[in-house]
């Protein structure tokens, strides 16, 4: 099993019971167990902001899955939950990002290893410290 650590944020509807849907949902599948989780923080909106404050968080996990069908449950888990996707970084229902799969660094059509934005955002940095420091330290060293 590998391990992998994902973002999850939500600033519309009810973001904590979101957040705890979409861990509750991560961990009934198959392929996937949510071995850790961090506390839910909350954070200014990034990039987009003139929308309600974000509560965020992140997990990691032990999965069977390669990290683009890793990428495609997260996307079904969202879709199902009612994301639409209307505009880049405006407001959601819930958002799980793949921060990091084991210490693969990838660039696909698709998926980014590890997430490209990660290292400028405190927002996930900050609980991906929290529940496992050696792997927002990789994150930063990579872009020191």
């Amino acid at each position: 099993m590998a391990k992998a650590w994902l973002s999850l944020g939500a600033n519309i509807g009810d973001p904590p019971a979101q957040l705890a849907d979409a861990i509750a949902r991560l961990g009934a599948h198959p392929h996937i167990a949510v071995t850790r989780q961090s506390s839910v923080i909350r954070t200014a909106p990034w990039g987009k902001t003139d929308q309600p404050d974000f509560a965020n968080m992140a997990a990691e996990v032990e999965t069977a899955l390669s990290p683009v069908d890793l990428l495609h449950v997260c996307l079904d888990i969202e879709r199902d939950m009612g994301r639409v996707r209307h505009e880049v970084w405006g407001p959601r229902l819930i958002d799980i990002d793949i921060i990091a799969y084991e210490r693969i660094e990838m660039q696909t059509g698709r998926l980014t290893l590890p997430h490209p934005h990660a290292h400028e955002r405190d927002f996930v940095l900050s609980p991906l410290g929290e529940i496992s420091p050696a792997t927002a330290d990789w994150i930063r060293a990579l872009h020191d």
